[in-house]
């Protein structure tokens, strides 16, 4: 029995049930590629079994691969893939914590981490509210946001030129259910220039786990003058 129109999601989601894939799919998620190796230490299997489920991610579509010289290192294809993972770690049931050190980096990715190349967490939503409740950006479809000339002078003075964002093929704005917060935070080409633009600043530093950001004393003075975005 099949559908006139629509998708066929089984092949997405058979490549998305196997728990090795789903580990490495979720190392990824913080847009920066990695060597099968790390991979296959992260994902607990050998190097062998780490290339084959690559493989198949590969064929699927998942991810990408980038060689330098003798080297393959591998990254999610592309930000909307990160979503699919992201959203379905809305429904999923939490990873059991069973070491003190597990619950620092769960604390720590639930503070601020990276969706990708978008900033999430209790850092990502909190800026989005207040981005969208001080009207520096404007909701003008169900799932699609512009700035304001308000929100152009905001961003202006983090190193945001909306203009040349607005120029990437990349859709320019819109949210993602965040997986720790039950919340939206800002993703797209606009989401991505935001995050750049608040490292560069200083305003984050890259924590000790991946994915993982540190909010530092200069960026939560930042966001507040900024953005009027208070951090708990």
């Amino acid at each position: 029995m099949s559908e006139p129109f629509g998708s066929d999601i089984a092949p997405v989601a058979a490549l998305l049930a196997d728990r090795t894939r789903a580990v490495m799919l979720t190392v990824l998620l913080d847009g920066r590629p990695l060597a099968a190796g790390e991979l296959a230490r992260t994902a607990g299997v050998s190097a062998a079994t780490a290339s084959s489920h690559l493989a198949k991610l590969l064929d699927g579509g998942l991810v990408t691969v980038v060689k330098q010289g003798r080297h393959r290192y591998y990254r999610l294809n592309g930000a909307e893939v990160a979503a699919v993972i992201e959203a379905l770690s809305v429904i999923s049931p939490p990873v059991r914590v069973c070491s003190l050190r597990q619950s620092r980096q769960a604390a720590a990715l639930a503070q601020a981490r990276t969706c990708y190349d978008h900033l999430a967490g209790r850092a990502g939503a909190a800026l989005f509210d207040a981005m969208l409740g001080r009207g520096l950006i404007e909701r003008h479809e169900e799932d699609a946001y512009d700035v304001t000339e308000k929100g152009r002078e905001r961003l202006e003075q983090i190193g945001v030129d909306v203009d040349a964002v607005r120029g990437s093929r990349r859709r320019f704005a819109g949210h993602c259910l965040d997986w720790t917060e039950r919340r939206p935070h800002l993703n797209g080409a606009l989401g991505a220039a935001v995050t750049a633009g608040l490292v560069d600043l200083g305003w984050f530093e890259r924590g000790t786990s991946r994915r993982s950001l540190v909010l530092t004393e200069k960026g939560r003075s930042g966001l507040s003058d900024v953005f009027g975005c208070v951090v708990d």
